[in-house]
């Protein structure tokens, strides 16, 4: 059986919610199964890389460490946008070309998740007609949101009831996005739209893949955030994150974040106060500002 196709984008910061993240797909994993994970890597060192490879289990996850730089195709570039996230939210744009060819199939997860089904079964929907496979923002859920949608739709047009994705999950048919030059599209579309792309990577997205995208259940992207009404398959801690001392949300998320965390290399792990939070999205601002020559 091929291994699973699954990427996520991690800085040294969040290696450590990426490990959490990998115990949880593994023990959830049905037999058989074995996943290949490759890691979009922004200055991870080489400490947390041993202590990530300590923390997985061998006989079912392969890690492929790429430096994200080299991930990026040449003749493009990043877009410039005003937001406090790291430059790496824009790696997923990239999948479809460093991906080997053959692989038509991909999972992009961000790393602040938990999953608690078997992801192989997302791999069975049917992608045929579709660039992607994603879930409704509950947040926001129509591009006529007034704080987080797609302001301009009307000039893009597109209607204020289109549905909006969240890009934290996404399965991709690779083939397909190349063929239509999604990532160029993506990126050209935030160059042109920078006042109104509130969350640059989703505004992208959301434009250019409007109504050509295949919605799952709810389920696998639930929001931290909101009580549950049902077990969830994907817990996305979005927001404050578990790692966090000011996290305020489900005690109940918390508790099974860090049962996976305790299965890894950071077991021991203390959590951080508010002045760290705040020099990282710092340092993101600036990385986004520095010469290229430093």
């Amino acid at each position: 059986m091929k291994p699973l196709n699954i990427v996520v984008a991690s800085d040294n910061h969040y290696i450590i919610l990426l490990a959490a993240l990998i115990k949880s797909i593994e023990a959830n994993l049905s037999e058989g199964h074995t996943i290949t994970i490759y890691i979009i890597e922004d200055n991870v060192s080489s400490n947390n890389k041993l202590k990530l490879q300590k923390s997985i289990d061998t006989n079912i996850t392969t890690l492929v460490w790429k430096e994200m730089n080299s991930v990026i195709p040449e003749g493009m570039k990043l877009p410039l946008d005003r937001s406090s996230y790291p430059l790496n939210i824009y790696m997923r744009l990239f999948i479809p070309y460093f991906i080997p060819e053959e692989i038509e199939r991909v999972l992009y997860l961000d790393v602040d998740m938990i999953v608690l089904k078997d992801v192989a079964t997302l791999f069975e929907n049917d992608l045929e007609k579709y660039v992607i496979a994603s879930v409704l923002d509950p947040r926001i859920i129509t591009f006529d949101n007034s704080w987080g949608g797609v302001l301009n739709h009307d000039e893009l047009g597109l209607s204020g009831k289109t549905r909006y994705f969240n890009t934290g999950l996404i399965l991709m048919n690779t083939k397909k996005w190349r063929a239509l030059n999604i990532t160029e599209k993506i990126i050209d579309c935030i160059d042109s739209n920078k006042k109104f792309a509130n969350y640059p990577d989703q505004y992208g997205l959301n434009v250019i893949l409007a109504n050509q995208w295949l919605e799952l259940s709810p389920l696998w992207n639930h929001f931290s955030t909101i009580s549950p009404n049902e077990t969830p398959y994907l817990i996305h801690f979005v927001e404050r994150k578990p790692i966090y001392k000011a996290y305020n949300y489900s005690e109940e998320f918390k508790k099974i974040f860090y049962f996976y965390l305790k299965q890894t290399e950071w077991k021991n792990f203390k959590s951080i106060g508010e002045s760290k939070r705040y020099i990282k999205k710092i340092k993101n601002i600036l990385n986004k500002f520095k010469p290229s020559w430093l």
